[in-house]
């Protein structure tokens, strides 16, 4: 493991927990040579999912362009990046569930903008403007109001 501070190659593990969803564990290190302290994930390699583009192209889903996209919906919001690990590892969980090698890019999508919605409105809304690739700014304001009817009926249900 490479320190991303100075690049160092060696580190000792402070800190190893297993996450929530169980499925990976949680490593806190700290460089021999700069003294940073940096988290690493670790996971077992499973066998590797192709996902089908719309176009009909296959290529092996990438965790790093996945995590890339919410990242990009969450940034500026209050959420650390724990939860966003978590979610990346329950979309993912959820899609193993269905004991296909192959799954389509929408199917992908769906799960994505389902979990960000119970995460965090805004970032729902960000990753779907650009998933769902609106129209026009009345299948955006539908979307909202969906949402706004959604969180109504929340509300309503708590009290």
């Amino acid at each position: 493991m490479h320190c991303p501070f100075c690049k160092y190659h060696e580190s000792k593990v402070i800190d190893s927990r297993l996450t929530e969803a169980g499925n990976s564990t949680r490593r806190r290190r700290e460089c021999l040579s700069c003294l940073k302290r940096f988290t690493t994930y670790e996971q077992i390699e499973e066998l590797p999912f192709m996902v089908i583009k719309k176009d009909g192209r296959r290529e092996l889903l990438d965790r790093t362009k996945l995590r890339n996209g919410i990242l990009k919906a969450c940034e500026k919001r209050p959420i650390a990046l724990d939860k966003i690990e978590q979610l990346i590892d329950l979309i993912l969980q959820e899609l193993r569930s269905n004991n296909e090698n192959e799954i389509a890019s929408q199917l992908i999508g769906e799960t994505v903008a389902d979990k960000l919605r119970d995460l965090d409105s805004i970032a729902y809304i960000r990753f779907a403007s650009v998933y769902r690739q609106f129209a026009d700014i009345e299948s955006f304001i539908r979307e909202l109001n969906i949402m706004m009817k959604n969180k109504n009926l929340n509300l309503e249900e708590g009290t």
